[in-house]
């Protein structure tokens, strides 16, 4: 399975360096320069306090507003609704079949943004190396926030995490994994599987593909597709230069975003 990864906004993003699957998890890199590197967005001591920082803000405005540039800035600001959900991602370890390794590990900490008029936005927040949060990407829409609520109203207790290759989300509970979306659907059945039976789909989809592999080793899993973005748009020079750890599809691939002319934007299809 030769799937390519296509750049978060194309011309946006500096030097690019893509891994195989969990190489890089999204704690480890932090953002350029530290807390107060000129132009980054602020560092705090949670992601909440990140995402809700007024500079934060202003930069979440001017990405509503590329919608609809002559109402946006008269409307009120966006606000930051509800708590930081900690996102988890398909395990390599789970993936490789290592004993006891959960299904799923925590890649970064999204928070809900709501404009005015009610369109929302998902930020993402990583850890730096001096332990502060700092957000380095923006998508459109609530998926984080809804689908972690979604799991847990199914599966109290439960994990809730995506398969980012197939853009697929679950709740899992001991030996339970449950659909959220027609994505998960298609790949385990409306009713779920076991976890079992689940890791058997997902090392036979993946198992050849992780760290130390052929497949990595030869450069397919950072295979770059400049012939059609995966969405992004707008000008980098109008905002702040940070460091970006995002997740996207295909092949299990992390994108790691080192030095990007600005923050990651992301359109993401429902």
């Amino acid at each position: 399975m030769d799937v390519r990864i296509r750049a978060l906004g194309a011309g946006l993003l500096g030097a690019v360096a893509l891994v195989a699957l969990g190489a890089v998890p999204a704690d480890a890199a932090g953002p350029a320069g530290g807390p107060g590197a000129g132009g980054s967005l602020p560092v705090a001591p949670t992601p909440e306090q990140a995402a809700a920082a007024p500079r934060t803000l202003d930069t979440v405005a001017r990405f509503f507003a590329r919608d609809d540039a002559a109402s946006a800035r008269a409307a009120a600001p966006p606000r930051i609704e509800g708590a930081s959900v900690p996102v988890r991602l398909l395990s390599p370890d789970f993936v490789a079949g290592k004993p006891g390794a959960p299904v799923a590990r925590v890649e970064f900490h999204a928070s809900k943004a709501v404009a005015a008029d009610g369109r929302t936005a998902s930020l993402w927040s990583v850890r730096g190396p001096g332990g502060g949060w700092q957000v380095v990407n923006i998508a459109t829409g609530d998926d984080e926030a809804r689908y972690t609520a979604q799991g847990l109203r199914l599966l109290p207790g439960g994990t809730v995490f995506r398969e980012p290759q197939i853009d697929a989300w679950y709740v899992q509970k001991g030996a339970k994994v449950l659909p959220l979306d027609e994505d998960a659907v298609r790949a385990v059945g409306r009713n779920g599987t076991s976890l079992d039976s689940y890791r058997v789909r997902v090392t036979k989809a993946y198992g050849d593909k992780l760290p130390g592999s052929a497949y990595a080793r030869r450069g397919a899993a950072g295979g770059y597709d400049t012939g059609a973005g995966a969405g992004a748009s707008g000008p980098a020079a109008a905002e702040p230069a940070v460091a970006v750890a995002s997740v996207v599809g295909g092949a299990g691939a992390l994108l790691a975003l080192t030095l990007a002319a600005g923050v990651a934007f992301r359109r993401r299809p429902h």
